[in-house]
């Protein structure tokens, strides 16, 4: 996590003012978390408050839907509707980006992630997110992909569509208009 990266006392208040409203107006994804609770850890985490303000300013929309029952870390992930639109047209990893010789990318889903202080969502948290909600209809999400398959050229991706969730796989290079990824942040 990037220790350099704080935001001013400004920029952290309308932060804590939008995640707050957010939280609110969204308590079905978090019924038994207390939001003084969360605010309290994310004044203590100021690199951390930073990772967050670039999930929202990328369009991600984050928002608290899970409590590590191990760490008691409260997971903040990007609940936008769509793909966050400030994190689309990215291949998968950088092994990825370097192997494509013409039409390379702006980046990659997993140097993007790294250099924000967040996580891909690996499967199981992508289908924790899509039970409290209807995410990814008209675009799709890279995820966390196991090593197995990133060995081979592959990468996992997912999506809702006819009201369920897939998981389908691609070369790591590709890249579409409508693939970003989603993040996920513990605190």
């Amino acid at each position: 996590m990037p220790t350099q990266h704080q935001l001013s006392k400004k920029v952290q208040q309308s932060l804590l003012h939008t995640l707050q409203n957010r939280f609110e107006k969204n308590m079905a994804r978090h019924k038994s978390i207390v939001w003084k609770d969360v605010q309290a850890k994310l004044q203590a985490s100021p690199g951390k408050m930073w990772s967050l303000n670039e999930m929202e300013i990328t369009g991600g929309e984050p928002d608290v839907i899970h409590v590590d029952s191990q760490t008691n870390a409260y997971i903040f992930c990007d609940c936008a509707p769509e793909s966050p639109k400030g994190r689309r047209s990215l291949c998968y990893d950088t092994d990825a980006l370097n192997a494509r010789k013409e039409n390379k990318p702006a980046g990659s889903a997993v140097a993007s992630a790294a250099e924000m202080g967040i996580e891909l969502l690996d499967e199981e948290m992508y289908r924790l997110l899509q039970g409290l909600g209807v995410f990814d209809t008209k675009t799709s999400s890279w995820i966390a992909t196991p090593p197995a398959i990133r060995t081979l050229g592959g990468a996992l991706f997912c999506d809702r569509r006819y009201n369920t969730v897939f998981v389908y796989h691609n070369g790591a290079e590709s890249y579409y208009a409508a693939r970003g990824f989603r993040g996920l942040l513990r605190i």
